[in-house]
């Protein structure tokens, strides 16, 4: 990757129009069933496993802070809410994004840069054939959708490791702790949070595909484009996450 701003800026530009070509290329006929069955159980196998692992320190670490928080402030009925609140907006959105960047977006890129260094792609291209249409939009959907179920199942585990921590460590009250879910939590937050992970795995997809399709120089050149990818992503992750935040508490109003 270039590190003058004007090598910058056209990085920043062709990533930006390959995701309009993936948006462009969704509709295009036909679909690519096998291969986006096949990249959604990829993705899926290598991220569950290490995502439900992480889930559990991430909640118990926030169900200790906020319990500790509450009992200095003397309200320990509010750890239960406060605690979803955490775990459901922000940190079941994040660690999903940075498991699916971490470990399926760098999957993504070295299979994608390995066929681009073997010439695969140039030969698709001879061929008539769309390397977005055929390798990235698949990839691209199988990760939205993992996404999407990989981050219920991080706020279940969260919100789970944070009921037991609470009650079983801090003594917690387990009828105060269940009764304050609905006091500042709302169905709106889940949407939210979902929503969250399906941009958040989009882009970590498309990120993935244009530096394994933009490699060169080799293997060193795969690893080099791996690497990048997932600093890449980490970045507009994080950018993007605070801007939908912003954008959702301007939109929809908090329970007091």
């Amino acid at each position: 990757m270039s590190l003058s701003p004007t090598g910058a800026l056209r990085q920043s530009g062709s990533l930006f129009a390959m995701g309009l070509d993936v948006l462009r290329t969704v509709p295009k006929r036909p679909f690519q069933v096998r291969e986006f069955i096949q990249q959604a159980w990829f993705v899926a196998s290598v991220t569950i496993l290490p995502t439900a692992l992480v889930s559990i320190p991430f909640g118990a670490v926030i169900a200790l802070q906020i319990g500790s928080l509450t009992r200095q402030l003397g309200a320990q009925s509010f750890s239960g809410a406060a605690s979803v609140l955490a775990v459901l907006r922000e940190a079941s959105p994040i660690v999903t994004a940075l498991l699916i960047a971490g470990a399926g977006g760098t999957a993504i890129c070295a299979d994608l840069g390995a066929r681009k260094i073997r010439e695969e792609i140039d030969a698709m291209q001879v061929l008539g054939i769309d390397p977005i249409h055929r390798l990235v939009v698949p990839r691209v959907l199988a990760t939205m959708l993992v996404a999407v179920l990989l981050n219920g199942l991080v706020s279940v585990v969260g919100v789970a490791g944070g009921y037991f921590f609470n009650v079983v460590l801090q003594n917690g009250t387990p009828g105060a702790y269940l009764a304050s879910f609905t006091t500042l939590a709302q169905l709106s937050d889940l949407w939210a949070a979902e929503l969250k992970a399906l941009v958040f795995g989009a882009i970590a997809a498309i990120v993935a595909s244009y530096k394994g399709l933009t490699a060169k120089g080799g293997p060193k050149g795969v690893g080099d484009a791996v690497n990048q990818s997932v600093v890449i992503t980490f970045m507009l992750l994080f950018v993007t996450n605070f801007v939908m935040t912003a954008v959702y508490f301007q939109i929809v109003p908090q329970r007091g």
